[in-house]
C-alpha cells in the first residue's frame, strides 16, 4: 500500500485550514472555552475540525474517524482505516501566541499509524510521513526528505513549556552525561524536530495525550528512522476503545537513546 490519494487528500486538509485558523489567530477574538477535561478549546479548533472532517468523509466516506472535537460513536473501531485527526495541537499555545501549534492528520490501518500529516500553520511548513516510503517536509515549494541524525551522545532533548513534570526533570538529570541540553518546543513540533536531525530525543510522562497527539507525529518519526515508544519498549498502536496515552512516551532518535 503507497497511499497516495490518502496523502493528497491529507495535504489538501492541511492547506484548507491554515488561512482559516490563521485569521482566527490574528482576530483577537479566539472564542476559547474549557472542556470537561479542563483543556481548551477555541473556535479554530472547531471550524478546522468541520473543515478536516468533511474533505476526509467525501473522499473516503468508507473510513473510520477519530478527531479530538467532535463525538466518538465507537462505530471507527469496527473499521480496518480510519483518520486521526486534531484539528489545532497545542490549543495552549494557540491562546498563548505563541506559533508552536500544528494541525495533525493521521491515518491508521489495523491499529497502525500509517500515515501522518503536520502543518505548522504560522510558518507553512508540512511534515509528512508515509509507511515504507519516509518522511518530507514540504517548505517554499521544496521537498526535503528527511531522516534522524545518529547523535548517541551530548543529546538534547525537547521540553514541553505547558507539560514538563518532575519525573521528566529528575530523568533528564539522572543521564546528564549523556542530555546536555533541553529546548522549548509545543506540541508535535518536536516529533519533526527529530525527525529532521535537530535533536534526539523527548519524554511524555504525564498520561493526559491522546491518540490525536501522536498518530499522524509517530509515522513522521518511525519513517525518517527514529522511534516513538511506550515506556515498555512497544509502539503505540491505534484506534482504540481508549483513546488516552496512558503510558507515556519516549521519542529518540536511535534505540541506544531510549534512556529510563
Amino acid at each position: 500500500m503507497k497511499f497516495e490519494k490518502e496523502l493528497s487528500v491529507a495535504l489538501e486538509a492541511v492547506r484548507a485550514v491554515r488561512d482559516v485558523i490563521l485569521d482566527i489567530y490574528n482576530s483577537g477574538n479566539l472564542g476559547v472555552e474549557i472542556k470537561d477535561d479542563n483543556s481548551p478549546v477555541t473556535k479554530a479548533d472547531k471550524k478546522a475540525d468541520e473543515i478536516i472532517r468533511n474533505i476526509l468523509h467525501k473522499n473516503f466516506p468508507d473510513y473510520g474517524m477519530l478527531t479530538e472535537e467532535s463525538a466518538d460513536d465507537l462505530s471507527r473501531l469496527e473499521k480496518d482505516f480510519v483518520w486521526i485527526v486534531d484539528p489545532i495541537d497545542g490549543t495552549k499555545d494557540f491562546v498563548a501566541h505563541n506559533g508552536e501549534f500544528t494541525v495533525n492528520i493521521g491515518l491508521s490501518y489495523k491499529h497502525v499509524a500509517v500515515l501522518g500529516v503536520v502543518l505548522i500553520p504560522v510558518t507553512g511548513e508540512i511534515y509528512c510521513g508515509v509507511y515504507g516510503l519516509g518522511s518530507y517536509r514540504l517548505y517554499n515549494g521544496k521537498i526535503e526528505k528527511l531522516h534522524v541524525n545518529d547523535k548517541t551522545e551530548d543529546l538534547t532533548t525537547l521540553v514541553s513549556r505547558f507539560h514538563s513534570n518532575a519525573q521528566e526533570q529528575t530523568t533528564i538529570l539522572k543521564h546528564a552525561d549523556k542530555i546536555k541540553h533541553q529546548v522549548v518546543k509545543g506540541a508535535t513540533i518536536k516529533g519533526c524536530v527529530i525527525a529532521k536531525g535537530d535533536a534526539e530525543m523527548s519524554y511524555r510522562f504525564s498520561s493526559n495525550t491522546k491518540e490525536w497527539d501522536t498518530c499522524a507525529m509517530q509515522v513522521i518519526v518511525e519513517q525518517a528512522g527514529g522511534l516513538l515508544l511506550k515506556f515498555d519498549g512497544r509502539p503505540i498502536r491505534y484506534n482504540r476503545r481508549d483513546v488516552y496515552n496512558h503510558d507515556g512516551y519516549v521519542i529518540c532518535n536511535r534505540i541506544e537513546n531510549f534512556l529510563l
